[in-house]
């Protein structure tokens, strides 16, 4: 899940728990929009654990390889 899919369902989820007004039986909507909240927030958290990461392990063989060079 990118951080633009995380953000979608964020928002997706906060439309439906604090906009929506519908009465669907056996779906509780507001219900619906905080676990899409919360998926979200999950999906963005480790988005951005694992894009720093990914950014820390470049560095580091951007500096072994200047330092092998010398």
């Amino acid at each position: 899940m990118g951080i633009g899919t995380s953000i979608l369902l964020i928002a997706v989820g906060a439309i439906l728990r604090f906009a929506v007004d519908w009465r669907v039986s056996g779906i509780d909507i507001p219900t619906v929009g905080v676990i899409l909240m919360i998926a979200g927030v999950i999906g963005l958290i480790v988005t951005l654990f694992y894009a720093s990461q990914a950014r820390r392990n470049v560095a580091d063989r951007t500096v072994m390889h200047d330092r092998e060079t010398y």
